[in-house]
Formats: structure tokens, C-alpha cells, sequence
């Protein structure tokens, strides 16, 4: 098949372009912006596109003979922007995306969305009934496209609703990142007492599901939460971050409610100088918003099965961040 890949460049675009590209079909990558990553993907064999899911002529361009579209694209810790720009990206390219497949014929249609529409999770694991709880403007926004993707599939449109967890894996340069970084040192400050839930996605199965979402019939017009197997206690995840890595880490307490003020202040006084804030409020979530889900959905629906463990995936992680040198 042809297959349109929004967001190709960013990572889980880049692993999903290697699969698609590995099991044969012909992928239209279209991001914002040229870098080594959009020449790496040519390489590969993939076509890529520079412009922006903003410009609709973009959009309608990059979609002569696709079959597939998945739609990965957004604004995501955008520095020094205004809250509309979330709105432009998030729901308004959506919306592009969306009429311009319907146009062109598209057989399917799968948005990337994200397990933080349901915020701080009260009874874990939650499912995909769970209140909708979005705690920032990226999870506003990225909720908001949902109901205009269900409006696209009552126009038939067939379309799936995808909303992962928090993703790792080799490739990642940013997210796990600082979690290695700090275990590596040795000490790695816990703040709070250490027990709030987090659910991984190992890349691997995030693509694998995205995969299977392709299927004719499978999960139209349904939402899906997608994670590993296993969800975890943060303090926990530091342990087993450090077993990969082969490291001893110290891990001592300390008052979570200062980290929060620090978070907000920190926000506030480096948004004038255009400055990418060390601590900030989502980041300081971390530490105190549970994330457990139970994926039995996925199972059941589009045959979604996690095989990689955490320990393996975070060793597999691991050895990649030494390997490039992040390490």
C-alpha cells in the first residue's frame, strides 16, 4: 500500500516509516522541517515532504494514491508559542489531514492521540472509559481532534483512535533520556514517596499496533489505550533503569509540594527570555500523576500483544544511548 506518515521524522514516525518500509509498502513521510533525519528516510526509500499539516495544499498534495494515513503530527513542548498554535497544529491540521483524505479516497485513517487525555488516573489501571481529565494544553488539544476524527468516520471515513503511553525504546533522544542520564550519575532524587504509577510503551509495540490498526475493520470508529504489559511504581522504574545499565543509583526522598512551586516559578521567569525552562509543571507531573492502564481492549479488538519486556527494553534502550554516545 501507499501510506501517508505525518510527523515521519519524529520518533515513533521514524520507527513506524522503518516498518512500513521493511514490509514492503510505499510511505510518503511529511514533516516540518529538513535535518539528517529527512535525509536518513530518503535513504531508506521513503519520500519525504517538507511542510506543515497547517497548509492545506501541503496536505492535499502529499495525498495523490494514498491508502493509509497515520496521522502523527503535532505541537508538542513548542517553545515560545501562544496557546493558539496548539489549536492551528493539533486540532486544525487534524482537520486538514482529515478532509484531504476523505477527498482523495483514503481506506483508512489512524490518529496518533495520547493516554494524557485521561490525565491523573484515581482508580488503576484505567480503561478507555476513564474520565477525560487533560491536564495541559498539548492534551487539550490532541483531545479536541477526537471528536473531528469520530466526525470524519460518521462521513465513512474509517478511522481509529490510538492513545499510547509513554514511549521508549532505541532511537529515543529525549524522553527516557533523562531518567539514564540521572541514573548514571549514581543518585537520582525522588520527590514525593516514590510509589505513583507509570505506564511504558516500548516503541516497538507502539508501531506494532499502529500496524494492525491499518487492518480493513479492525477498531473503526473505536479509541484504544496502548502500553506494555507491565505499569510500575516510578521508584521502581529507576531500579530497573539502573540493573540495565549496570549501575548502583541512590535514590533519596525529599518533599514533592517545593518542586511544584519551583516547577511553575521556573515557567513564569524563563518564558520572557525565550527559554526552554530545566523544571516546568508537566515535568514535575511525573513525579505525582499516576498512569496505569489496561489494554485488554487492544488485545481483544486488533490482536495487540507486547512481547518486550521492560527490563528488556530498557536494556535494549540503554545499550542505543551508550552506542550513540549519550551516554
Amino acid at each position: 500500500m501507499k501510506i501517508l506518515v505525518t510527523g515521519g521524522t519524529g520518533f515513533t514516525g521514524k520507527a513506524l516509516v522503518r516498518r512500513l518500509l521493511d514490509e514492503g509498502h510505499e510511505v510518503v513521510a511529511l514533516d516540518y522541517q529538513e535535518g539528517l533525519k529527512t535525509e536518513e528516510l530518503r535513504t531508506w526509500g521513503a519520500e519525504v515532504v517538507i511542510g506543515s499539516v497547517t497548509d492545506k495544499d501541503v496536505v492535499k498534495r502529499c495525498m495523490k494514491g494514498v491508502d493509509i494515513v497515520q496521522h502523527l503530527a503535532a505541537a508538542f513542548r513548542e517553545l515560545d508559542v501562544p496557546n493558539t498554535y496548539y489549536d492551528e497544529v493539533n486540532i486544525g491540521g487534524t482537520r486538514n489531514v482529515l478532509e484531504a483524505a476523505k477527498q482523495a479516497g483514503v481506506k483508512k485513517f489512524i490518529y496518533c492521540s495520547t493516554c494524557g487525555v485521561h490525565g491523573n488516573v484515581d482508580n488503576p489501571p484505567a480503561d478507555e472509559t476513564a474520565p477525560i481529565n487533560a491536564a495541559d494544553y498539548y492534551q487539550q488539544t490532541k483531545y479536541k481532534a477526537e471528536p473531528v476524527v469520530m466526525e470524519y468516520h460518521r462521513q465513512g471515513l474509517p478511522c481509529v483512535i490510538l492513545r499510547p503511553a509513554a514511549m521508549y525504546g532505541p532511537g529515543d533522544p529525549e524522553r527516557f533520556y533523562m531518567i539514564f542520564k540521572r541514573v548514571k550519575k549514581g543518585t537520582f532524587p525522588m520527590f514525593g514517596n516514590g510509589k505513583t504509577l507509570y505506564h511504558p510503551l516500548y516503541i516497538d509495540h507502539l508501531v506494532d499496533a499502529m500496524i494492525l490498526a491499518q487492518e480493513k475493520g479492525k477498531g473503526d470508529g473505536e479509541a484504544y489505550l496502548i502500553a506494555d504489559e507491565e505499569y510500575v511504581e516510578i521508584e521502581d522504574l529507576v531500579r530497573r533503569t539502573a540493573k540495565a545499565l549496570g549501575v548502583k543509583v541512590n535514590i533519596p526522598h525529599y518533599p514533592l509540594l517545593p518542586l511544584i512551586i519551583a516547577g511553575h516559578i521556573c515557567e513564569k521567569v524563563c518564558k520572557p527570555f525565550h527559554i526552554k525552562p530545566p523544571i516546568f509543571p508537566r515535568r514535575v507531573d511525573w513525579y505525582r500523576q499516576n498512569r496505569a492502564f489496561n489494554i485488554s481492549k487492544a488485545k481483544r479488538d486488533l490482536g495487540y500483544n507486547p512481547t518486550v519486556s521492560l527490563d528488556e527494553g530498557l536494556k535494549r534502550t540503554a545499550d542505543w544511548y551508550k552506542k550513540e554516545g549519550y551516554l
